[in-house]
C-alpha cells in the first residue's frame, strides 16, 4: 500500500451504527496522536452525516486529552441542526471512555456572494526549494535516535519552506513562517477528503512558530507543548494534491499559552482557507 493510500485509509472511517465511527492512527514519533489526525477524522466523521451536497466552511475542535497511539479512536456525532442553508455537527472523540477531543462544524450550501481576500505574500517557490523530508534525512544524525525511524519514514505530504524547521536549525527568528505543502499523488474529487487533508496538515508545525522569538527549539527537552484548540475556517474550493501556502504568524504568547493564526493560498494566490489555534507552552525550570 502506498503512503498516500495509507492516510486515505487513516480518514475512511468504520461506520459502527447511526452517527458514530470508528478510527485508526498514525504514529509521527511524538508518542501520542497527532492532533490534526483526531482534528481530520471527526471532521470527516461529521460530515459522512450530511446527506446534502454542503461543505465545511467552519471547523473548531477542542484538545482535551492526549490519545494513545495503540487504541482506535470512537467519534459520536450529534445532529443540533440542519437548515436551509446551514448545517451545524458537535463531535466527540472517545478513547478509553474518556472525551479525548470535540468538534463542531458548520456545512453551507454553495452560493452567490460578495467576493474579496487579502494579497498573497512573495515567498520562494516551491519548485526550488529542497522537501523536508530530504533535509531531515541529510541532518538524520540530530535526531533522537529512538525517533530517527519514524521521523524519517515516508510522508504522504511534501512540506517545503524556505525557512529551516529541523532539529538543530536556527533556534530564534521572527515569530512567522512559509511553508508549502501538497500531497504527493493525484487524489479523488471528493471535496471533504481534501478538507480532511487540510484539517491534517494544518496542525503540522503550526504551534511552535510561537516559540521563535524565543530561542526555543521544538524538541527542547524542557518544553511540553500542546495543542488546546483549533479552528480552520474555509473560505474557497481547492485541492489538497495542488501547491498550497501556509502562511504562519504568532502575535501572541503569555502565561505558557501561545496564540498561532495562518493563511492558506493556492499557488495562483487564491485564499482558501484561515486557521488560528492556541496552545500550551510549558518550560520547565
Amino acid at each position: 500500500m502506498s503512503i498516500v493510500a495509507e492516510l486515505l485509509e487513516l480518514l475512511e472511517l468504520e461506520k459502527l451504527e447511526v452517527n458514530i465511527y470508528r478510527g485508526q492512527n498514525r504514529d509521527l514519533g511524538t508518542g501520542r496522536v497527532f492532533g490534526g489526525q483526531v482534528f481530520a477524522q471527526a471532521l470527516v466523521a461529521a460530515r459522512r452525516t450530511v446527506d446534502e451536497p454542503r461543505e465545511a466552511h467552519s471547523v473548531h475542535g477542542y484538545f482535551l486529552r492526549p490519545g494513545d497511539l495503540k487504541a482506535p479512536i470512537v467519534y459520536f456525532v450529534d445532529r443540533p441542526r440542519d437548515g436551509g442553508t446551514f448545517t451545524s455537527r458537535r463531535v466527540t472523540a472517545i478513547q478509553h471512555g474518556e472525551a479525548i477531543f470535540h468538534l463542531s462544524a458548520s456545512f453551507h450550501v454553495e452560493e452567490p456572494g460578495l467576493d474579496h481576500q487579502e494579497r498573497m505574500p512573495q515567498v520562494q517557490d516551491p519548485d526550488t526549494i529542497k522537501p523536508e523530508l530530504e533535509q531531515v534525512r541529510e541532518n538524520a544524525q540530530v535526531l533522537p535516535p529512538e525517533l530517527r525511524t519514524v521521523i524519517t519514514q515516508d510522508r504522504p505530504i511534501d512540506f517545503r519552506s524556505p525557512q529551516s524547521h529541523l532539529p538543530g536549525g536556527p533556534a530564534a527568528g521572527e515569530p512567522e513562517r512559509y511553508v508549502w505543502f501538497r500531497v504527493i499523488d493525484r487524489l479523488p474529487d471528493d471535496p471533504i477528503l481534501h478538507q480532511a487533508i487540510l484539517a491534517y496538515a494544518s496542525d503540522y508545525g503550526f504551534l511552535p512558530t510561537a516559540l521563535r522569538p524565543h530561542g526555543v527549539r521544538y524538541g527542547d527537552p524542557r518544553l511540553f507543548l500542546a495543542s488546546l484548540d483549533h479552528t480552520l475556517w474555509m473560505h474557497r474550493p481547492f485541492r489538497a494534491d495542488e501547491w498550497l501556502l501556509y502562511v504562519m504568524d504568532s502575535p501572541n504568547a503569555f502565561g505558557a499559552r501561545g496564540f498561532v493564526r495562518g493563511q492558506v493560498f493556492t499557488r495562483s494566490g487564491q485564499l482558501v482557507a484561515s486557521v488560528a489555534q492556541e496552545g500550551l507552552l510549558r518550560l520547565k525550570k
